[in-house]
């Protein structure tokens, strides 16, 4: 036996001693006999390897990754670790015996991951409280400040593929965190010792529904009591937690209950009619348009699994229909919001927009017109909702802020809502969203948007590509010169250093960077004209395949 295997096999045995799961101890036994029948050229090797390559990273999204035994995966020894990492950090930030509200979607473990770390904090002289049910991320978000928790943990992975979990977290304030939190947090978990020798405890509390009954009703509040109901919607939760619940707040908001999509209306952590759970990938939401054209709708509304985003669709003039891109819904809301701020601006209704680098800067200029401030951050709602005075903010990855005292986070449930009563009113006057969208576009120039992705089967791949694009920007993209690269590691006068390109050109930008979440390259783009856009994609995705 080599002393690389040897040295293997002693990390292998000493995480199975502190697992407490049958079902990854199991994977790891299995591994192992594997393993001894081979040499490090095997299969189970390479898999043992893989898993014990680092630890799963603790950042601003937290924790997420596949579900598997080991370090590099997402089980319960290391959310273990990371809930008592979090729990001494809220200690030696002196919220001991404070609440910790701790949410769950319906991903595989999400439940076991959750009662964990309630068993966790509670063990390190800190309360606890679980929601009752699998619910969505904007409930727990909402909860953290209406029961004056000091923190919040959510357990979801979003709109990642099935096989994925994750680890939220959130501070008192309501908002995710952000350096130097994060660092902090991860340096707590880093010291943690074995997971069988922490103390747990059984004084944790599960909230009652009457919790969930007050996000509905502050839900319910986005929308005028004066404002028109009278519309037909289609909704898909994608097989995620927030089916039930968008249905009661539309029934609470006075609108007619949204007709559900049956083959994706109930959780389902196999996830089994879609490749990805996300409302942004092709073909997501086809059942959902099928159903709206039978139907007759007036618009489809698509969570995703834990339902803090929205999606939206539309009918076309011409027949067919169509998904709005998320800068399309951003200046719908940007729009509506800012005409009723102005209407309410000698009693104090008044506030900040925002949005982040890689979103359209359309909302900007409709700041402007109505006398309100702007302001662009980093990528990301942790960014996005540390922004003072935020009375709107959305992100092009289907995120909106619609009610920043309420939810201090994207929610795809009150922006839905939202949507609902800017299409009902329109509905009322004989128009659309789309009517409205050219009138915006009138009023304000033609701003098109895209996005380009390149998923990568190894991580080291991006570095490499970002390094590249450093080194060797290019000149011009669909025949408009790049007159600026801006590299964003270097932070600016209002943002943070971030992994990140900018290319402006005339009248027209890019922005370029590693995604947060997923083993991608995300290039976002935006220019004055669907021609001038896709030449310019055109020209990049060249350039990055020559480079892939």
């Amino acid at each position: 036996m080599t002393t690389e295997i040897a040295e293997l096999l002693d990390e292998v045995e000493a995480w199975m001693d502190q697992d407490p799961d049958p079902e990854t101890k199991g994977e790891l036994r299995e591994l192992l006999a594997g393993l001894l029948k081979t040499t490090t050229s095997g299969a189970a090797y390479d898999e043992l390897a893989d898993r014990f390559d680092g630890t799963l990273e603790f950042g601003t999204a937290g924790l997420r990754g596949e579900l598997g035994a080991g370090p590099n995966r997402m089980n319960r020894v290391v959310v273990g670790r990371a809930a008592a990492g979090l729990a001494a950090y809220l200690v030696e930030q002196g919220h001991a015996e404070e609440l910790v509200v701790i949410g769950y979607d319906a991903r595989k473990n999400s439940d076991v991951f959750a009662r964990d770390t309630a068993e966790i904090v509670t063990g390190a002289g800190l309360r606890a409280a679980v929601l009752p049910r699998p619910l969505p991320t904007p409930v727990l978000a909402f909860l953290i400040r209406h029961l004056g928790a000091c923190a919040g943990v959510m357990v979801t992975a979003s709109h990642n593929p099935p096989r994925d979990n994750g680890y939220k977290v959130y501070l008192g304030d309501g908002s995710q965190i952000t350096p130097p939190a994060d660092a902090e947090i991860a340096a707590a978990i880093a010291a943690v010792g074995p997971l069988n020798e922490l103390p747990r405890g059984e004084e944790w509390e599960t909230l009652g529904d009457d919790m969930v009954d007050d996000y509905l009703a502050r839900a319910a509040a986005v929308v005028s009591p004066d404002a028109p109901r009278d519309l037909k919607v289609v909704s898909t939760a994608l097989h995620g937690v927030g089916g039930a619940l968008l249905g009661d707040a539309f029934e609470r908001a006075g609108f007619p209950r949204p007709i559900a999509v049956p083959q994706q209306q109930e959780p389902d952590a196999a996830f089994p009619t879609v490749a990805f759970p996300n409302p942004e990938e092709p073909g997501a939401i086809d059942l959902a348009l099928a159903l709206a054209a039978e139907e007759n709708a007036d618009i489809v509304i698509a969570n995703d699994p834990d339902a803090d985003r929205c999606a939206v669709a539309v009918p076309l003039p011409e027949g067919g229909w169509r998904m709005l891109r998320g800068d399309e819904v951003g200046a719908l809301l940007g729009a509506a919001i800012a005409e009723r701020a102005g209407r309410t601006a000698e009693t104090g209704g008044r506030g900040v927009f925002a949005t982040t680098i890689v979103s359209s800067s359309l909302l900007g200029k409709i700041a402007a017109a109505h006398g309100l401030e702007y302001r662009e951050t980093l990528t990301g709602f942790k960014w996005l909702s540390k922004v003072p005075g935020l009375l709107f903010g959305y992100e092009e990855a289907l995120g909106y802020c619609v009610d920043p005292d309420g939810v201090k986070d994207k929610d795809g449930i009150t922006a839905a809502l939202a949507v609902a009563q800017h299409a009902a009113a329109l509905k009322a006057e004989g128009k659309t969203l789309l009517d409205h969208l050219a009138a915006v576009y009138a009023e304000y120039g033609t701003h098109v948007t895209d996005q380009l992705s390149l998923r990568v089967s190894d991580l080291a791949e991006i570095p490499r590509m970002m390094s590249a694009l450093r080194q060797d920007p290019p000149k011009e993209l669909g025949g408009l010169a790049v007159q600026r690269v801006d590299d964003l590691t270097q932070g600016t006068d209002t943002l943070p250093p971030t992994d990140g390109l900018r290319f402006v050109l005339d009248g027209a930008r890019v922005v370029v960077r590693p995604s947060g979440t997923e083993p991608k390259l995300k290039c976002y783009l935006e220019a004055g004209s669907a021609e001038v856009l896709a030449g310019m994609k055109a020209s990049l995705e060249g350039i990055l395949s020559a480079g892939a």
